[in-house]
């Protein structure tokens, strides 16, 4: 492996917007109140707290940029391995990478 390869490879280089690896969850939603679709990045070795009785939780709080700034929670539940087991949003909805990048983004 050259030198720029252990580069990328140690900054996350080459994976595409929204694909998950072993360290990043990209979550993307829609505000119920305006439609306004948002995307956040999940650390998964820094921003989850662990919990008791096993695996991790992580509590997101999103607002928009541009239309009702809207808070909208999200929560999310992984196992002891870092996998998403189950998701609960109010006031929004989750939706697609590819739903994300086809709707329109204010300026």
């Amino acid at each position: 492996m050259g030198f720029f390869d252990s580069l990328k490879s140690l900054f996350g280089g080459g994976n595409r917007l929204g694909e998950r690896n072993q360290q990043v969850y990209w979550i993307y939603v829609r505000c119920r109140k305006c439609g306004e679709v948002i995307k956040t990045r999940l650390d998964l070795q820094n921003n989850l707290s662990q919990n008791d009785g096993g695996g991790y939780t992580a509590h997101k709080t999103l607002v928009g940029s541009h239309l009702c700034f809207e808070r909208i929670e999200v929560i999310l539940t992984f196992d002891e391995n870092r996998r998403l087991i189950s998701r609960d949003i109010s006031r929004g909805d989750f939706i697609t990478r590819e739903e994300f990048e086809a709707a329109p983004h204010p300026e």
